[in-house]
């Protein structure tokens, strides 16, 4: 038996290699994590720069200027964020294949298409001076940490095998060029109802899409294309916010509150990193985006602000003809036309390069090149109009005014500059004042289908006109009622006549926060941060009051049926994660949006209903016919067959008992890393799903996702940062971002903060912490 004792010494000695070797990568790729303490000597810095980290990660900067502050800023962005920086450039620029490979390229020629890292060229070139120098001194601090930084990378350089290169000014900009484009969302819409007219009967159309006058379009049916690429995620995760601001007459300390809680996709890391940061002319507080070297909501000590999207109608699909037999000229009232063109090439890790042609009408670039969206007409393209393709577009120098603004009347002003993209901002001074102003470039132009449909590009009847004037856009200074809010609903004033959009939210957000501040003569920072927290589904309310007393009783008291309804008919519409009402009803919504709209959408449902929950409830008791059965089905009997069929798939999942299951088992943020979710093992150590309140619809979003095969409803969207400011003392003002300061999973700040968001608490950022880093400019 030697040689088996032989065997296992050697196959133990390869354990204990495969342990120190494993040891050894890990410890190599703990050196990623930043230093926090001592001191850095770094080039082109006027003054040591004090950069203090509390027991959350959280920064605060102290400098001699701003200059140096930004700079800082830049330094600490890198050592927290470095990859998502990467990344996000990458992703704007096109230029993800170079280093993922293959899986991107339809990605990068979308974002070639789009052209916006050209864009955020274009606007460093016209950059106010003192803006440029902030952008400078920012990517100086950026290439400074990689220049002096030892040790590894983030663990995802490692994963993919390079090394990030030196930061740009341009870089900075791009995100801002990004975010407009990704809450800039009309363009989807107006592609799926087109898709739509050419399957539904035009009454079919109006009943499910109300947009008048509909259909309008001048172009033969025949004409609408049958291929299509889904659109669901495109529509699911559009953006979507709330923010709301009380007077001092409605405050407990005779001082403004204002509330923001953005809602965008949820991811690790999150969006948002908090920051403070103080200089002797200036004092910033609240959420930065790595890449960008300016506070995007807080406050400077004077006036504090904040951001929802307006969902103003600001693009705009032509249907571009092609010169028969030319694919290089199309038709325009002038006659025959060229495409601009530009040639592209994309770099591929591991393949042969890409190399295309992106094309420009006179309306945008040709959207419907990008594979993505799947267009096969060989006689017509798609172009795209929008504001965000401006190379003077004013909204990274207007945001940079508003961090300097000196009060309400400073702040508005630099809001004009606003392009893209259009934001309701609610904002309040320490002098007692609070206003609203939506900001941005709205089209002037003839409007087709309440701009709902892809317009005629060769007419000319549609062509926009130029931009309504920014003091012609909604707007309000110290109303009356003491109190403001905005929910991406219509927020034109009576009688407004500019066109603004022709689909808004519905108004459920919108009307809670109404009514729980109506109901509270006296506003606190608690009471502000618990309309945050609410989960009262208005739209719950609303649809089971139409639909439950058609729930046919059990004969059997005790069945799954008998017990789950009446757990309906007792509920308050709270979406808590603890109760298991949010998930018979969301389950119940799921398969009654299946079974009465399947067989009208064909390939279409998923793209609809994943956008539009439970909007079945609403239709007319034509569209209750189930089109593939011999049988005439009315509306009762469909909402009995749904109201059993997701009972049973919610048993088989969950048992028996409806009293014991969950919202909170089904409806989770998984929160997951999107490079290494696909790795085996690393995967399953960083996946840590938590169970959370709320639903598409309620204060406290948090959408849910709905593949209607499941019973399991993830949540993929909702408020990544929450943020409520005391403009009595706005040190005392609360912030909490979804997951942690650090994009590094070997940090402690990785996801230290999931928790606390979820449940509502939130930090003060005080400008304390027991961490400190100086910086200090290098000898020369």
């Amino acid at each position: 038996m030697k040689w088996l004792r032989r065997g296992l010494y050697v196959l133990g000695g390869l354990l204990v290699l495969i342990m120190l070797v494993g040891a050894g990568g890990y410890l190599w790729l703990r050196s990623s994590l930043p230093e926090t303490t001592g001191s850095i000597a770094v080039p082109r810095l006027g003054a040591n720069v004090e950069v203090r980290r509390d027991a959350d990660g959280v920064v605060t900067i102290r400098a001699q200027s701003d200059a140096d502050a930004f700079y800082a800023l830049g330094f600490v962005h890198a050592q927290d964020r470095l990859f998502q920086m990467d990344m996000t450039r990458r992703l704007s620029a096109g230029r993800l294949s170079e280093v993922i490979g293959a899986s991107t390229v339809d990605i990068d020629e979308e974002m070639r298409i789009l052209g916006l890292y050209r864009l955020a060229e274009a606007s460093l070139a016209r950059a106010p001076n003192e803006m440029r120098v902030t952008l400078e001194a920012y990517a100086a601090g950026v290439n400074a940490f990689l220049d002096s930084r030892s040790g590894a990378l983030p663990p995802e350089f490692a994963v993919l095998g390079y090394s990030p290169e030196k930061w740009r000014p341009a870089d900075s900009l791009v995100w801002g060029r990004l975010m407009a484009w990704q809450l800039s969302d009309n363009w989807p819409q107006e592609l799926l109802r087109y898709h739509l007219a050419a399957r539904l009967t035009p009454a079919q159309l109006r009943d499910l899409w109300p947009a008048p006058p509909a259909d309008v379009l001048g172009i033969p049916q025949a004409e609408k294309p049958s291929g299509h690429a889904a659109l669901a995620e495109r529509l699911r995760d559009r953006g979507a916010s709330n923010n709301f601001v009380v007077a001092g007459s409605r405050s407990a300390t005779g001082k403004p509150l204002l509330a923001n809680d953005p809602h965008l996709g949820l991811q690790v890391p999150v969006q948002w990193y908090l920051a403070r940061l103080e200089t002797p002319t200036l004092t910033l507080v609240g959420a930065t985006a790595p890449g960008v070297p300016m506070v995007l909501i807080g406050h400077n000590g004077r006036v504090a602000w904040s951001f929802v999207t307006t969902a103003g109608d600001t693009q705009d699909l032509f249907i571009e003809k092609l010169l028969p037999g030319d694919p290089t000229h199309y038709l325009t009232p002038k006659g025959p036309q060229a495409f601009e063109t530009r040639s592209e090439v994309i770099k591929v890790a591991g393949a042969t390069d890409i190399a295309f042609t992106v094309r420009r009408s006179r309306h945008g670039p040709i959207l419907s090149d990008a594979p993505s969206l799947g267009w096969t007409d060989p006689e017509q393209v798609l172009s795209l109009a929008w504001p965000g393709f401006e190379e003077d577009d004013g909204t990274a120098a207007a945001l940079y005014r508003i961090n300097r603004a000196g009060n309400a009347d400073e702040l508005l002003a630099a809001a004009y500059g606003f392009g893209s993209p259009m934001q309701n901002i609610l904002y309040a001074d320490t002098q007692g004042h609070i206003g609203f102003v939506v900001a941005g470039r709205m089209p002037l132009r003839t409007v087709n289908a309440a701009s709902q449909m892809p317009a005629p590009g060769w007419t000319g009847d549609y062509d926009w006109k130029g931009y309504l004037q920014p003091d012609y856009l909604p707007q309000s200074v110290d109303p009356r009622d003491g109190w403001i809010a905005t929910a991406n609903n219509d927020i034109r004033p009576e009688d407004y006549g500019p066109f603004i959009s022709g689909r808004w939210e519905p108004p459920y957000r919108y009307a809670r926060i109404a009514e729980l501040i109506e109901d509270t003569p006296v506003q606190t920072l608690d009471t502000l941060a618990a309309i945050q927290l609410d989960t009262k589904s208005v739209a719950a309310e609303e649809i089971a009051a139409r639909l439950l007393d058609g729930i046919e009783p059990d004969s059997a008291p005790e069945s799954p049926s008998s017990r789950a309804l009446a757990l309906l008919k007792a509920w308050d519409f709270h979406m808590g994660r603890d109760r298991p009402e949010p998930l018979v009803f969301t389950a119940w919504m799921a398969e009654l949006d299946k079974t009465i709209l399947s067989d009208k959408l064909g390939d279409l449902f998923a793209d609809y209903a994943s956008w539009n929950p439970g909007d079945s409830a609403r239709l007319p008791e034509s569209w209750c016919d189930d089109t593939g059965t011999p049988a005439v089905e009315d509306c009762k009997t469909q909402i009995n067959k749904a109201w059993h069929e997701a009972l049973d798939k919610l048993a088989a999942a969950y048992g028996q008992d409806p009293a014991r299951w969950r919202w909170g088992d089904a409806h989770q943020a998984p929160f997951r890393h999107r490079l290494f979710d696909a790795l085996p093992i690393v995967s399953d150590l960083l996946r840590d799903p938590i169970a959370t309140d709320g639903d598409d619809a309620t204060i406290n979003r948090a959408t849910p996702r709905r593949d209607f095969r499941s019973v399991v409803f993830p949540d993929v969207h909702g408020p990544g940062l929450r943020a409520i400011f005391d403009l009595a003392d706005l040190n005392r003002s609360r912030f909490i971002i979804a997951g942690g300061q650090s994009g590094n999973p070997l940090s402690a700040h990785y996801r230290d903060f999931l928790e606390r968001w979820r449940d509502g608490r939130y930090v003060e950022l005080r400008g304390e912490g027991a961490e400190v880093l100086t910086l200090v400019p290098a000898s020369r």
